[in-house]
């Protein structure tokens, strides 16, 4: 059964390799009921989704379009086997380590319910940063997990709810165009050859979406 393994607040440190100077990828899990809603827009509104999570390099993180990240278990023993040393949940900064669910094949605008109320949207994945780089302390960190394509999935809050370590998730509903959060990750980080066929594809951030158009006409 897919299920919520645990959730994950931050806990904020020193970020040396950016001006805000404070980053909340250091997340840890907790042993509560934590609140999720929309967070509004990324640069005015609560920029996480969890009641209780910190972001604070609001320009490239949290909003309604990345109000919630999730990441699976699965792929952190992935992780885990070529780096040769332990990966705890949060290590890569998700609120939601997940079990049994297929997160990078998650249908971008699919719907997930969580425990009674909850119900999230996968929107993209997760670009890796230098932050990131600098908290796994990994040579071209970046490019490797580029490459990797396991990038966990951004989602935006369709309906408030709770969440809890423990919570079952349930795919309610998958959009036909088929288009994966691995696939959308490919095109835009490591194969722009298939852009073409992503940039219309229903669910995606609006920001996103003219990012990638700009990417079009230039290859142009």
């Amino acid at each position: 059964m897919s299920r919520i393994v645990s959730v994950n607040l931050a806990v904020p440190e020193p970020n040396p390799v950016k001006d805000v100077g404070v980053t909340g990828i250091n997340k840890r899990p907790v042993d509560h009921l934590v609140e999720v809603r929309a967070p509004g827009p990324k640069s005015t509104g609560s920029h996480s989704g969890l009641v209780g999570d910190q972001i604070f390099d609001t320009k490239h993180h949290g909003g309604d379009d990345q109000a919630v990240y999730a990441y699976a278990r699965e792929d952190y023993d992935w992780w885990q086997a070529r780096l040769s040393r332990r990966l705890a949940n949060g290590l890569f900064g998700e609120n939601l380590t997940t079990e049994e669910l297929n997160v990078n094949g998650a249908v971008i605008g699919e719907r997930w319910r969580i425990g009674p109320r909850l119900v999230l949207q996968p929107t993209f994945g997760r670009i890796p940063c230098v932050t990131f780089q600098h908290k796994m302390g990994e040579p071209r960190w970046m490019k490797t997990f580029a490459r990797a394509n396991r990038p966990g999935a951004y989602l935006r809050v369709l309906e408030p709810g709770e969440v809890w370590a423990g919570d079952p998730v349930t795919v309610e509903d998958r959009p036909a165009h088929g288009v994966t959060i691995a696939q959308a990750f490919r095109a835009y980080m490591t194969e722009p050859e298939l852009l073409p066929g992503l940039v219309d594809t229903d669910g995606l951030p609006d920001a996103l979406r003219e990012t990638l158009a700009r990417r079009l006409l230039q290859r142009r």
